[in-house]
């Protein structure tokens, strides 16, 4: 009878909370945040520039780290969510603090005070901001940061723990993807031409009423949520297992199932193995049964399943750098491409001038296309040919393949762009269009990929936080892409302040040699890499993945 009665109350709970109609809160939320980020930091380098006279290079730079830890942080968010205080919280709390910190760029946008004098028109000597001034800029971007990392990863989650049935998640990653890039092309185009051809002021104020309204409407659906229940780190268990396997390391190993602990409730699970597998043996001795073990010290005794889960996960390390050395040249390009936009004819007609800032928005249509014609046609018309699917890790190394070619055009063009300059003519900013649209086609095949290995692979009690561990490497790359133009920076000439005096096509160059030598790496990291829940998946997909 108490169980009935549990039944109940769980069934008139679930017909309440969750479910479609929390939809349009969700991605209201998501379309809001979404367009005041990419509103501000798709033109965060031309801010610096002209608001702040910081070198063009520096100014790169700070927009590089600025971008990494907007990728790093996602992970402290949804390790906060996971271990103590559940997403909608963290969602609520990070949406008011990025709320702020746009506020303020807007203040400092709007007070002449708060910035350094501008630059007088032929002269080189420009006022440089002081430390006041710049400790209040760090401030607003060190608050829409932390903002934008507890918002934007978190709702694919907290969205997707509304729906119970595997399907209905699909469908609604299929709506959160197309709103991310509704509001990235909204805030990288109409933002940043507000921004260039009204006012600072107007540009950051139209993010700040976006994320105005997110905030609103996300505290007005919260009645609404099903709330998830923190359940304690899920890093915990990974740690145990090196603790246990370390105190235990003088263990002789067995080959017996019954020297080794399992946990009743895992025994049901589909990832259920009852002895550890041979990889990575020395982790074996942590579920190993030893004298003076007790089922109640688990930073001694772990289940084999806690020991496979952490195997897992040491496993896609190779594949977890691989994509740090992706996304590095990526980020790169963008940086540079700013750049090369601001020193070209950006004029399209007598009365239109493209925003620098907005070049980007080439690649982010790009992707959102091919990812709709992928699904709809590329990878259908592919299992009819060949008679099977594209696992996901073909469809990364398609995207490797697609980066170097767009390392290597943006190489051409930038040499092609200076001969120009010798002769005092500007070239078209049109000529960056073609390497965007296959960096953008690049993303479409090896993102959605990613995040799909990293999701289906990982354990599934690190499943929540496995699309911000995606992030993470992307925020890594940002930090690589900053050593690497400062390495280059302090070794050759090719970088100065003025790019036209510069050498950027050799650093595209650069690019294309560590792109190859990565594309080689990820080949015998597939090569070696066997599915571990994927092949079970609707599409029957193989063990070994081989891509070439």
């Amino acid at each position: 009878m108490a169980n009935s009665d549990s039944g109940d109350k769980e069934a008139h709970r679930s017909s309440k909370h969750g479910g479609w109609i929390t939809l349009p809160f969700m991605l209201v939320t998501l379309l809001g945040m979404s367009i005041t980020y990419f509103g501000w930091v798709m033109n965060l380098i031309v801010f610096l520039i002209e608001e702040f006279n910081i070198k063009s290079i520096a100014a790169v730079q700070i927009s590089n780290i600025v971008n990494g830890v907007v990728n790093m942080l996602p992970v402290v968010a949804a390790i906060l969510a996971d271990s103590f205080f559940g997403n909608i919280p963290v969602i609520s709390a990070s949406a008011f603090i990025s709320l702020t910190g746009i506020s303020l760029l807007t203040l400092i946008a709007s007070l002449d005070y708060l910035r350094p004098r501008p630059c007088e028109t032929g002269s080189i000597l420009c006022q440089s901001p002081s430390k006041l001034q710049l400790g209040i800029l760090y401030a607003a971007l060190a608050l829409v940061i932390t903002g934008t990392a507890g918002t934007r990863f978190i709702l694919a989650s907290a969205g997707a723990n509304q729906y119970k049935k595997p399907k209905e998640q699909g469908r609604f990653f299929n709506w959160y993807f197309f709103t991310l890039y509704g509001g990235a092309i909204t805030g990288t185009t109409a933002i940043v031409y507000a921004q260039d051809n009204a006012s600072w002021k107007l540009g950051f104020g139209l993010c700040v009423a976006a994320n105005l309204i997110s905030f609103i409407v996300f505290v007005a659906g919260k009645r609404l949520y099903e709330h998830d229940q923190p359940l304690g780190s899920p890093y915990t268990s990974l740690v145990r297992v090196l603790v246990a396997a370390t105190m235990k390391r003088k263990a002789v190993i067995s080959y017996k199932d019954e020297d080794y602990h399992h946990r009743e409730l895992e025994k049901e699970t589909k990832t259920y193995v009852a002895m550890p597998s041979k990889s990575f043996r020395f982790l074996n001795r942590a579920a190993l049964k030893t004298e003076g073990d007790s089922n109640n010290n688990m930073w001694r005794l772990c289940s084999v399943q806690e020991v496979e889960d952490f195997k897992a996960v040491l496993r896609l390390v190779p594949l977890w750098t691989s994509v740090m050395f992706l996304s590095a040249p990526l980020a790169v390009q963008m940086s540079m491409t700013v750049l090369q936009a601001m020193v070209m004819d950006r004029k399209l007609g007598p009365h239109f001038k493209v925003s620098a800032g907005s070049m980007q928005v080439i690649a982010l249509v790009s992707g959102c296309v091919f990812i709709i014609l992928n699904n709809w046609t590329t990878y259908p018309m592919y299992q009819k040919l060949i008679r099977k699917p594209l696992t996901p890790l073909q469809k990364v190394g398609v995207g490797h393949v697609l980066t170097i070619l767009s390392m290597a055009i943006s190489a051409v063009v930038e040499a092609k762009r200076l001969k120009t300059v010798e002769n005092s003519h500007l070239m078209s900013v049109l000529w960056l269009v073609p390497a965007l649209v296959i960096n953008g086609i690049g993303e479409a095949f090896h993102f959605p990929a990613n995040i799909a290995i990293f999701y289906g692979e990982f354990p599934e009690s690190l499943r929540n936080t496995a699309s911000s561990l995606t992030s993470v490497v992307m925020g890594i790359s940002f930090y690589l892409s900053t050593a690497l133009i400062d390495v280059i920076q302090r070794t050759t000439k090719w970088l100065p302040n003025d790019i036209n005096h510069g050498r950027v096509d050799n650093v595209y160059l650069v690019l294309v040699i560590i792109g190859v030598s990565n594309f080689g790496y990820f080949l015998v990291c597939s090569w070696f890499y066997n599915y571990r829940n994927l092949k079970n998946d609707d599409h029957e997909q193989d063990p070994k993945d081989v891509t070439n």
